[in-house]
């Protein structure tokens, strides 16, 4: 039995199929659902002939999570999760949802593959990276394109 799930989602359009089965084992363990979204940041600011573009990287950044805030609202209320299982964070997706899942005490992570070949696979996936540093069950669910 389950007692916390956790779904990462990308919000890159093909969570529904993520979401249809995390939302199952849910139910079906009675389980306390959290969302977790994690924003990749700009590895650097960059300049040009000394012109600046930190401040428009900033600005983008500061986009993309209102973005991703939305999005995670209107996810989480369509699935009646409450606000403090909502979870935007930044950094990289792998290292966030290690931490959610200690600080959270998750017992199964739902999250989409796509299954990689080639150079993808040969450097890694985040599901990869997540299937490696977790002690808790992952459920993997393979996108259909």
């Amino acid at each position: 039995m389950y007692q916390k799930v956790l779904i990462a989602l990308d919000f890159h359009g093909d969570n529904d199929q993520i979401i249809a089965k995390g939302r199952k084992l849910v139910e079906d363990n009675k389980a306390e659902l959290f969302l977790l979204h994690v924003i990749e940041p700009f590895a650097m600011a960059y300049s040009i002939d000394g012109m600046g573009y930190g401040d428009q990287i900033v600005s983008l950044e500061s986009s993309i999570r209102k973005e991703a805030i939305v999005k995670m609202n209107k996810t989480a209320d369509e699935l009646g999760v409450n606000g403090e299982n909502r979870l935007v964070r930044s950094g990289k997706p792998a290292n966030e949802i290690h931490d959610v899942v200690k600080e959270q005490n998750i017992d199964l992570i739902v999250m989409g593959t796509h299954g990689q070949s080639g150079l993808q696979l040969l450097l890694g996936s985040t599901a990869n990276s997540v299937l490696h540093g977790v002690s808790c069950d992952v459920m993997t669910v393979r996108i259909q394109d």
